[in-house]
Formats: structure tokens, C-alpha cells, sequence
């Protein structure tokens, strides 16, 4: 595993690092810096505009198409400057992160030129639908249906779990469009708008108060025939390479928030003595060496990629860190709890708080939970969404150590 980056990676960092410090407000990199929340508001609403003029915003994206065409390393190195300037990268993760690179890899001409400029520009939002009630970690086994009827897709079924779904404006969803082929054929992508009388939406309220998750209902709902990706009945590959742009876009920053985040739980252990108690201690130095295992395998995926490797080892690497960092999300926020004791379960009020690098809000009046609170709370579902940590559990000991496969019912 080579860890140094080339010296034009690191000449592209300065680029980098000098347009931040010269579009920050002033002040943004002292330790004193704050913004009042009208500062902070003006400050949000004007930033993806100035992203956007800095051809930032999805620059990996090919020139032609309105990205910088960046290399992965630049890609790279762009995140970690702008992870440690603390400044945001995304203006709609669904868009820009997902969808957008799909539509890229697989789109037609015609697609690229019709929502990849609306994608940069911020003009359309977007959420994902591939699960279904019986169909979650097993989405082979979806059971929405499309049928082709003149220039259009007829629509039919239920998707789950649809973050952002009541105020998306298109929804990338899979559907059967073949009904006797097999589980993982027969499946097509397609780009539904979701402004029309064939869909109902219906949000999911958490324990938190929250209700970002909904409850998509497709009755009769219409989608323009030529909005499949990736061709007829190629969904399930085309959704895989989506899933890899999910798990594989922050191979060398994602653990930094997971860092932050335990610098808070250290500072919450301290201030009350908890820190004093040897358990605690050895919790604390167990949630450290997970964090750097994290830090290391983001430079071995990083590395890989760089290296043009293909063998399954590789292949496994998003599976594994996947199942690592929500894992470890999970344990520690037990462990947080644990060190805050009673007063964990005392809503504050404090629910414009949010923890250094994680970036959750709760805001909801009628469950003011703080940001740590969120955070545990959100932690207990990061181990099924994007693939459970049983399903990464059998890539890896499938596709790597060659063991047998699971047993399915019959």
C-alpha cells in the first residue's frame, strides 16, 4: 500500500486549500470563530452557488458535462480539504453523490443532457427507491412492478425507507419489468417523476421525532418510457454501481467524523470523571483503535483503486468497511450513553446542537434531543440501510475467504 500522493496531488490540495480560505467567511478557521444563526442561515443559502461558480460542486464530473473531470486522487484530496476546512461538498446526496454518477456511467446521451444539468444546478431533488416492505437487505426480491404501455411505464407497488421521498422531484426506483426471469434479472432502473396522482407519499415518524423516512405508494403512476438506465432489464447491475458510489465516495475522510465525534464522547467522560473508571478507559481506547482501522482501510480501498486493482479481496473492501464503521457507530454510542449516565435521558432543548464533523440537526419542538442523542438514536439503523451487516458478513465470506453460501429457505 503506497500512502504518499503524487507532487501534482499536492500542488491540486494548495488550489484547493487557497480557494477555501478565500471564499470562507473571515475568521472561519479561528478556534474562536462563531456565526449567529442568521449568519449561519445566509451563510447555507449562498454557499452551493459559490460551489457551483467554482466549478467545485461535483467536479469529478467530465468537463463536458460540468465537473473539473478530476482524477480519483484529486477527488481525493478535495474531500479531505474541504472535510478539514469543515465546509460542506453536497447539495443533494441523492443527486450529486448517487444518481447523477449513475447516469453518468450508464445514461444515454440524451439522459445525461437532460438531468445532469439540473443536478449541478441545484434545480432537482432527489430520493432512491429500492426497498420494499419484503424486500430490504434481499432486494432481488422486489415485487414492484413496471409494464410498458405506448411511451410510457406503468408503475405499481411499494417502496420503503425512502429518505427525503416527500420532497423529492424524481425518484431512481427499481422495478420487475420481467416477470419470469430470474430474481436478479428482469429488473430496470428507471427516473420516475414524483409530482403526479399515481404516487402517494406518506413520511415515517422516528422515536426522535424525525420523519425524513416515507412510505412510497405507486398506483398506476406514470414514467416516460425512454427514462430506464442502463438498458431493459439490466437494473440490478446498474443498482449495484449505485450502492458502490454509496459506500465508496469518502475512502480517506469518512472516519473523521467518527473522530470528532469521539473527541466529544472523551470530552463528555472528562468533565463528569467518568474518564477515571478503567472500563471506560479501555472502551474508549477500543472506539480509538476502531477509528484508526477505519483511517488505514479507506487508504487501502484509495490505494487499490489507484492501482487499478480487480481481485475480490478489493471488491470486498466496501463491504467490509461498511460493516466496520456501523458497527463501531453503534458500540459507541452505547458507550457514550453509558458515560453520560442519567443525564442522557434528559432532553435538553439543546436540538440546534450539532456534534463537530457529524452534522445532524434535530430541530423537531416536541423531541429536542441534542446532537448526541440523534446520534444514538441514528446509529441503531446504520447497521441495515445500505446492506446489513449480515449481508456484508457474506460478501466477504463468500466473495473472499470462499466459503460456502448461506443456506436460503426453501
Amino acid at each position: 500500500m503506497d500512502l504518499t500522493y503524487p507532487s501534482e496531488a499536492e500542488e491540486f490540495r494548495v488550489e484547493v486549500r487557497t480557494w477555501l480560505e478565500q471564499h470562507l467567511p473571515e475568521g472561519w478557521f479561528d478556534d474562536d470563530f462563531e456565526m449567529s444563526d442568521e449568519e449561519r442561515s445566509a451563510f447555507n443559502e449562498r454557499w452551493p452557488a459559490e460551489m457551483v461558480e467554482g466549478g467545485w460542486y461535483c467536479a469529478s464530473w467530465p468537463t463536458e458535462y460540468g465537473g473539473k473531470g478530476l482524477s480519483t486522487v484529486q477527488s481525493v484530496v478535495m474531500a479531505e480539504e474541504f472535510h478539514r476546512a469543515g465546509a460542506g461538498m453536497r447539495g443533494d446526496f441523492f443527486g450529486d453523490t448517487l444518481v447523477g454518477p449513475t447516469i453518468l456511467q450508464w445514461g444515454t446521451e440524451e439522459q445525461k443532457q437532460d438531468f445532469i444539468p439540473k443536478i449541478l444546478r441545484g434545480e432537482m431533488a432527489w430520493c432512491q427507491g429500492f426497498s420494499e416492505p419484503d424486500a430490504g437487505s434481499d432486494l432481488a426480491s422486489l415485487k414492484a412492478t413496471a409494464v410498458l404501455d405506448g411511451d410510457e411505464w406503468v408503475i405499481n407497488g411499494q417502496k420503503i425507507w425512502t429518505t427525503q421521498g416527500f420532497e423529492a422531484d424524481y425518484i431512481f426506483v427499481l422495478c420487475r419489468t420481467d416477470p419470469d426471469a430470474s430474481r436478479h434479472k428482469g429488473i430496470s432502473y428507471l427516473l420516475c417523476p414524483m409530482k403526479q396522482d399515481g404516487i402517494e407519499v406518506r413520511r415515517i415518524e422516528q422515536i426522535d421525532g424525525g420523519a425524513e423516512f416515507c412510505e412510497v405508494f405507486f398506483t398506476d403512476a406514470r414514467c416516460p418510457k425512454d427514462n430506464v438506465v442502463g438498458g431493459l432489464h439490466n437494473g440490478w447491475k446498474v443498482a449495484m454501481t449505485t450502492l458502490g458510489f454509496e459506500r465508496g465516495t469518502s475512502a480517506t475522510t469518512g472516519y473523521r467524523r467518527f473522530e470528532r465525534e469521539l473527541e466529544v464522547i472523551i470530552d463528555a467522560a472528562t468533565a463528569n470523571g467518568a474518564i477515571e473508571k478503567p472500563t471506560v478507559r479501555q472502551e474508549l481506547a477500543k472506539a480509538y483503535s476502531r477509528v484508526q482501522i477505519m483511517r488505514i482501510n479507506g487508504l487501502r480501498s484509495l490505494s487499490a483503486i489507484v492501482q487499478g486493482k480487480k481481485d475480490p479481496g478489493v471488491a470486498a473492501l466496501g463491504a467490509m468497511n461498511k460493516m466496520n464503521w456501523s458497527e463501531y457507530h453503534r458500540d459507541v454510542m452505547e458507550t457514550y450513553i453509558n458515560i453520560a449516565g442519567p443525564a442522557a435521558q434528559i432532553l435538553t432543548g439543546e436540538g440546534e446542537e450539532m456534534v463537530p464533523g457529524y452534522g445532524r440537526r434535530m430541530t423537531n419542538p416536541d423531541y429536542p434531543a441534542d446532537a448526541m442523542q440523534s446520534a444514538f438514536f441514528f446509529s441503531r439503523s446504520e447497521t441495515i440501510w445500505g446492506g446489513t451487516a449480515e449481508i456484508q458478513r457474506n460478501i466477504v465470506g463468500e466473495r473472499v475467504l470462499g466459503l460456502p453460501k448461506e443456506p436460503r429457505p426453501t
